[in-house]
């Protein structure tokens, strides 16, 4: 079944400031930006931030801050995670981004634990979304980073992580879900256009390589279409 998403009321008007236009969102009759899904597919939530998706699952990450008081959220960046490496399921990724990850586990693990670090969301193979920072602040997922010649990436920018890897194809219903998020969310920071959708290899060449040449732009852009 298709997957309804919206995170607030009725969003519409441009300011000038994402972070002055989350917190200038009133309570207004529901609103659910992908009009093929129900609009009760959702929960209501409170209508000013945090901006939390409605009826998945949160995991508040503790690695986040708040943004520049003058960011424009305008980039939505596109990651992979697996845990161990190539390997898919168990709580691992949750456990990375709530810094309890069990170190006996996997050798892999010793060399990641200092490392802090989070995404706005994971989707899971099985396209289960979890939520881990809530849109309005910065979550810590590009690190160093460039995206048409402005840097600090994470400052104006939302992170996806998909569970997959570089050379593993992604799963139908991932891109899906992928697709409903991007969607809403750019509903939610219009600011955010096809054009400024890129993969964490494109802000940090040479340092990270994912999504990887397993991910299909075209039909994850197609979809976007649809």
């Amino acid at each position: 079944a298709a997957l309804g998403i919206c995170f607030i009321k009725e969003i519409r008007p441009k300011l000038k400031s994402n972070i002055k236009y989350f917190y200038n969102l009133l309570s207004r009759k529901d609103y659910n930006p992908l009009n093929s899904f129900p609009a009760n597919h959702f929960t209501n939530m409170k209508s000013s931030p945090p901006l939390w998706l409605k009826n998945i699952r949160h995991c508040p990450s503790p690695n986040c801050d708040e943004r520049p008081g003058d960011a424009r959220v305008d980039l939505l960046v596109i990651h992979n995670i697996s845990l161990p490496p190539a390997q898919f399921g168990g709580p691992w990724i949750e456990d990375f981004f709530l810094n309890r990850l069990d170190t006996s586990e996997d050798a892999y693990f010793q060399e990641i634990s200092h490392l802090r670090v989070s995404a706005h969301f994971l989707i899971k193979r099985d396209g289960e979304i979890l939520q881990f920072v809530p849109l309005e602040k910065r979550a810590w997922h590009a690190g160093e980073s460039c995206f048409q010649g402005q840097h600090r990436c994470n400052d104006f920018s939302v992170g996806i992580e998909l569970e997959g890897s570089d050379e593993i194809p992604y799963t139908d219903i991932q891109y899906q879900r992928l697709a409903e998020l991007s969607k809403a969310i750019m509903d939610v920071c219009p600011d955010i256009t096809t054009e400024r959708i890129t993969g964490h290899e494109h802000i940090a060449p040479g340092r990270k390589t994912d999504p990887g040449p397993a991910f299909d732009w075209p039909r994850y852009l197609a979809l976007l279409n649809t």
